[in-house]
């Protein structure tokens, strides 16, 4: 089984939001011109043998880029397959809170997903802090950002160690640190090596890409502390996980790493 910690069913907005022309440039796609269907999603995760992908919502100053309603709807289409993540404008405290509470009870999501360089702002901001009780409170994981930032926004607020103090004011709360933190990945892991409730994904990063601390880590005590992600539609499935064997990682290992830990800590079937 395969489950796909961080993945995006694109708007069109998100598709063609100029915050991304960066990455276009490296990657040398093209600004799409038209959205996904959900069936493509769904065929991309098969190519890859994704059994769930966990995929979600974009909340931006001003902007709703992938909107908690759309999810729901891209959900709906594919209840087998997709899982939703929310996600909320930390610059109006309550109506996060709020908004968190409808995003579980009503929506059926299972984490909400913040990211600090879009607001530009660390994790320990006190915007933040509404957010990381009402997780809590419902018993779903903060998921976040780690890592320097592919478009062109400051990356000092992905620095892993901010997730330090978070860890010590809500022991309770599972946090879910994406994209490896890279070139803080050492950071990451001691981060997450302190803390029972921290954790890391591997998405927007290829197998061949993971730093070797980061395998290391994987092999030996971080085993139950690493999830696989994509960051699709950036990364494919089937992409990201070539050179898999290469990691030389145990049966019991690969398990946790492609589905075990994901399932435990988003309270899965």
């Amino acid at each position: 089984m395969i489950i796909d910690a961080w993945a995006q069913h694109p708007t069109l907005r998100h598709l063609q939001d100029p915050i991304f022309d960066s990455l276009r440039r490296w990657t040398k796609m093209p600004t799409p011109q038209s959205g996904l269907p959900v069936s493509t999603t769904v065929a991309l995760m098969d190519a890859g043998n994704v059994d769930l992908s966990l995929i979600s919502a974009w909340e931006a100053p001003g902007k709703s880029m992938i909107s908690n309603d759309e999810v729901a709807q891209f959900v709906h289409q594919a209840p087998d397959r997709l899982i939703g993540v929310g996600s909320v404008d930390i610059s109006r405290p309550m109506a996060a809170v709020r908004e968190i509470q409808r995003c579980v009870n009503e929506l059926g999501f299972k984490a909400i997903r913040v990211l600090p360089w879009l607001w530009e702002v660390p994790p320990t901001d006190r915007r933040f802090y509404p957010v990381y009780t009402a997780c809590a409170e419902l018993g779903i994981p903060f998921c976040t950002q780690i890592g320097h930032t592919g478009p062109l926004m400051p990356s000092e607020v992905g620095r892993p160690i901010y997730l330090d103090q978070v860890a010590l004011d809500f022991p309770e709360l599972n946090i879910v640190a994406g994209h490896i933190g890279y070139p803080w990945t050492e950071e990451a892991i001691a981060v997450a090596t302190k803390h029972e409730n921290v954790y890391i994904d591997t998405s927007a990063y290829t197998t061949n890409r993971y730093p070797a601390a980061l395998v290391d880590f994987m092999r030996h005590h971080g085993r139950s502390k690493v999830l696989f992600g994509t960051n699709y539609p950036m990364i494919t499935a089937d992409k990201a996980l070539e050179g898999l064997d290469a990691l030389a990682l145990d049966e019991e290992t690969k398990k946790l790493f492609l589905a075990g830990n994901a399932q435990r800590i988003f309270d899965l079937p």
